[in-house]
């Protein structure tokens, strides 16, 4: 009897504790998604507004630099990557503390990460030198809305190598934006911007692949990006977005500052500087204003990999081509005709139908989140009444 009345009391314990955790994990579920989410979006709005305003005033003060007497495309290329230590402050931020009952994942090793940054920093050095070889040939206006052609590419790379899911808004948001681009094509008959901005049909033509090669390099090396942070890393912090976009800057920056030197480029950079239409100080500004501006962007990108998928990364970006071409035309006297302007149309209308299909997963992702709090309560009920 004695030993039928332990058994019970044990088994009445068990229910008892059982209960109790069931109880916390559905006061957890109840209030740490609200926290959560609030969190993911205060993230989100930073990691946009960063690549939002850095890639237009980059993009314009790159025009500026070509514009008014800057000449260099190795140099132009290199201010793309070389603010790197801005960043290195953000290094020794120490994360906060974890529970000791998480799982620890293992680091990878040091030849696959140097590496991985290794082969990264190869693809942002081509693909800087490309987007600098299309902006000195090509008016913003033009060189933005080309940019556009990235998300396609980038369509292709995710479903391959992320497994990325495409829905018919997602879908309908690549085919508008690839038609956006593709309006451009008609544009390339406006011979008289061409005349206007001192370039050849052929630098033009030229210009155009280049930037339209960059697009889908840059494509490329997102999906990449994505894939190491699953497959290498497998963890997401903010230390881990700073370390990436430091090291595969200065593996860049190695790359760039030995082209510039064999280019023999370099031996000219201070004629150029005491040429610049707008003085020294200005020449200057620029250059650092420049850097500063892409050492962000790179930052927002790859935060933004992080937080969603290089396809969300891309669809930011490209909703931020419209500003610059604006930018351009206010300050530089750019020529905004009506098939830009149409592209501009289709750019937003394609980003709107992108964010109203994450509209869509965040209310079902709440509605299954609502279906195992039901499922909860259903277990808790029976267990008081047993």
């Amino acid at each position: 009897m004695g030993d039928s009345s332990a058994v019970e009391q044990s088994l009445v314990q068990g229910e008892e504790v059982k209960r109790e955790e069931i109880i916390s994990q559905n006061e957890s579920q109840l209030n740490g998604p609200t926290l959560v989410h609030y969190k993911w979006w205060i993230q989100m709005i930073i990691y946009s507004t960063l690549v939002l305003s850095t890639q237009a005033i980059g993009t314009l003060l790159g025009r500026i630099y070509f514009e008014k007497g800057g000449n260099s495309k190795w140099l132009a290329t290199l201010v793309q990557t070389i603010a790197f230590p801005i960043l290195i402050p953000f290094l020794f931020i120490k994360p906060k503390k974890t529970n000791k009952n998480i799982e620890i994942i293992k680091k990878p090793s040091f030849i696959i990460v140097s590496s991985l940054y290794t082969i990264l920093g190869l693809f942002i050095a081509g693909n800087c030198m490309l987007y600098t070889i299309g902006l000195q040939y090509l008016p913003v206006t033009t060189y933005s809305l080309i940019c556009a052609s990235q998300l396609g590419f980038n369509a292709i790379f995710s479903y391959f190598l992320n497994k990325q899911k495409f829905t018919p808004y997602i879908v309908n948001s690549l085919v508008i934006l690839t038609i956006s681009s593709s309006l451009l094509v008609l544009h390339n008959d406006d011979s008289s911007e061409r005349t206007n901005n001192k370039t050849s049909r052929q630098k033009y033509i030229f210009g155009f692949l280049s930037t339209l090669a960059a697009s889908a390099g840059y494509a490329l090396m997102l999906s990449i990006t994505q894939l190491a942070l699953q497959k290498v890393f497998k963890k997401e912090s903010f230390r881990l977005i700073i370390e990436m976009s430091t090291y595969q800057s200065i593996s860049a920056t190695m790359v760039l500052l030995i082209g510039l030197f064999a280019s023999g480029e370099w031996k000219k950079l201070v004629k150029e500087m005491n040429e610049y239409e707008l003085g020294k100080i200005s020449y200057v500004l620029n250059l650092i204003g420049t850097s500063i501006c892409w050492q962000f962007y790179t930052v927002g990108s790859v935060g933004l990999i992080f937080k969603v998928s290089s396809l969300f990364s891309n669809v930011i970006s490209i909703l931020g081509l419209p500003v610059a071409p604006v930018l351009a035309v206010i300050f530089l006297h750019d020529k905004l005709s009506g098939i830009k302007v149409m592209s501009m149309v289709l750019a937003i209308w394609g980003f709107v139908s992108y964010m109203y299909q994450h509209y869509l997963d965040d209310l079902k992702d709440k509605a299954e989140k609502r279906g195992k709090l039901v499922e909860l309560s259903e277990v808790n009920n029976l267990i008081e009444r047993s």
